[in-house]
């Protein structure tokens, strides 16, 4: 399913349910009326303040974490550019006649990775890049120790060619990791439970009222199932509107400069 599609959906589900809710609670409320002439049950304000209070807290907690783990991931794409970028200026170190070659495997792997992360709708195509990606990677490491002693090779290869190297292939595991790096999923569950919860108790309020109130019922829906959805949209940043896609062109630039 496109996932434009599915996060607009997601967003319709949310207000049509928080809309039923509200209406729910209303219901409740009159009823309770009915039977309480002298107006709604006192010394409810305590739970509907822990209700909400537990909800705010819920709100902030997903999206500041949503929000930190998406500059985590900016900050690493930025970081596998640096890794790349400096194993890739240590080439010179190799004896002249192993650098076309090893160039040549260099811009292969960074091809390999731009595009792992452009696929990420397409699970089998992805893992297939991924699994190039590896087999490059070792070919590039065992290029580099069969050529950094012979000679030609700058003394300091030894030293300063596989510390790079580790560093650019570390750091594959380590946005890897950060893509399947989200909350417990029953935080996902709990925030539109206390969501719905939520516009049962604002339908309740609304109760003494004889008429409906769209626009405050209207405006409650709206802004918590947008909250929702960016909340998501920025959980998975390559699937949605809010992307992370931007910050792949430091390894784009870094590909052209690869001459």
């Amino acid at each position: 399913m496109n996932p434009l599609l599915a996060a607009a959906s997601l967003v319709l589900a949310m207000f049509v349910s928080m809309i039923l809710f509200m209406e729910i609670g209303r219901r409740i409320g009159v009823a309770g009326l009915a039977r309480e002439p002298d107006g709604q049950p006192k010394g409810i304000g305590p739970s509907e303040g822990a209700i909400f209070g537990l909800l705010g807290l819920v709100i902030a907690f997903t999206f500041s974490g949503a929000a930190g783990r998406f500059e985590d991931r900016r900050d690493l794409i930025t970081e596998e550019a640096n890794n790349i970028g400096t194993a890739w200026l240590r080439i010179d170190l190799l004896p002249a006649e192993a650098q076309p070659g090893m160039r040549d495997l260099f811009r292969r792997y960074l091809d390999a990775r731009l595009e792992t992360y452009k696929l990420v709708h397409d699970e089998t195509a992805k893992n297939l890049k991924i699994a190039e990606s590896t087999a490059l990677q070792e070919e590039i490491w065992k290029t580099t120790v069969g050529n950094m002693h012979k000679p030609g090779a700058a003394g300091s290869a030894p030293m300063l060619l596989p510390q790079a190297l580790n560093a650019m292939i570390d750091i594959t595991t380590t946005r890897m990791v950060a893509t399947r790096n989200h909350p417990p999923q029953v935080i996902f569950l709990l925030l539109p439970v206390l969501i719905l919860i939520g516009a049962m108790l604002v339908g309740f309020n609304m109760a003494a009222n004889k008429h409906r109130q769209w626009m405050h019922m209207t405006a409650f829906a709206a802004v918590m199932s947008l909250v929702v959805y960016v909340i998501i949209d920025i959980e998975f940043p390559r699937l949605g509107l809010i992307r992370v896609d931007a910050a792949d062109i430091v390894l784009i630039e870094l590909r052209q400069s690869m001459k």
